[in-house]
């Protein structure tokens, strides 16, 4: 049995993440501030602190760290600058330094597959150059050169996200595929801007599966996990195919379009088990089944709301 600290577990991804490998059997412990009400299962220990706290005495006896932390999109980074660097590379140096004084066996981080900017190559691998717009995207590309820089004493691993999508306790309303199935659901419409502009697509389960594999295998480096680029208005059409609903479509002077490649990782023995359809699938289903929507969905709207974050003097 492997001890696993979960660092920012009670978030989209690390409230299905936990309760995954906790059925695996994994000893796993989740520290988070817990800004939202977890769903997180009960018998898993939880600690209460921000990450930009002293944690070092958590990583006792731990083989691997999971670091979810992060102000989750553009529009929160863009609220608070300092938050977003202290959570980001600062905190990664002083986690990479506990990591080191216990002996943990391997660090994951979750970077972003946004920090390649915008591609002319539909072939969007990691052997290309890192091209961050946001404060988000440079800040992940900060955390991944202060992880790089550790990893010759502690095996490392950096896994790029597409945009994750699907059902989760803790579900996030702020990313494309899930705002078009709540659009379509609850409002009976869903509105796009534009329309050609296309996203990589990343179903909430393969995200966890690939946490697993990492955690199993002996794999360092950097990876991207992301195994669909889909055009805005095809989401919207396939959505709207499986919870009818109007499509309503907009002008829009935005035409930044995204692609992400992932051979590297499949190359490796990573198998995807679902597609974004599945996501929308999985989502209609929850709601169907009662799942009501409420304020803590809006990541940025809620942490506005609970003045956990506040807006930085320009």
């Amino acid at each position: 049995m492997k001890n696993i600290l979960i660092l920012g577990g009670g978030g989209y991804v690390g409230t299905e993440l936990i309760d995954y490998l906790y059925t695996k059997k994994y000893n796993v412990t989740c520290l988070d501030t817990f800004w939202f009400t977890t769903s997180i299962n009960k018998k898993v220990k939880k600690i209460k602190l921000d990450i930009r706290q002293n944690i070092f005495d958590s990583f006792k006896n731990i083989d691997v760290v999971i670091n979810l932390a992060y102000l989750s999109n553009d529009p929160l980074c863009e609220i608070n600058a300092r938050d977003t660097w202290e959570i980001g590379p600062l905190a990664n140096y002083y986690i990479l330094e506990a990591c080191l004084k216990y002996k943990v066996k391997k660090y994951i981080f979750a970077s972003s597959g946004s920090i390649y900017g915008l591609k002319k190559e539909k072939k969007v691998t990691e052997k290309l150059g890192l091209d961050p717009i946001t404060d988000y995207n440079k800040s992940k590309m900060i955390c991944e050169k202060v992880i790089l820089s550790y990893k010759d004493k502690i095996k490392t691993v950096i896994l790029r996200p597409a945009t994750v999508c699907g059902f989760s306790k803790r579900l996030r309303l702020d990313v494309v595929l899930n705002i078009f199935s709540y659009q379509a659901f609850f409002k009976k419409k869903i509105t796009i801007f534009g329309g050609s502009q296309v996203r990589p697509l990343l179903h909430i389960k393969d995200m966890i599966y690939a946490y697993e594999y990492f955690i199993k295998k002996n794999i360092t480096g950097i990876f991207n996990v992301g195994f669909e680029n889909i055009k805005i208005s095809d989401i919207a059409k396939e959505v709207q195919k499986i919870i009818p609903c109007k499509i309503v479509s907009l002008k829009s002077n935005d035409p930044r379009s995204y692609r992400m490649n992932s051979d590297k990782l499949i190359k490796s023995g990573f198998k995807p088990m679902h597609n974004f359809k599945d996501a929308i699938m999985d989502l209609k289903i929850n709601f169907t089944n009662g799942f009501k929507p409420s304020e803590q969905n809006w990541n940025l709207n809620w942490l506005l709301k609970k003045k956990v974050i506040t807006k930085s003097a320009k």
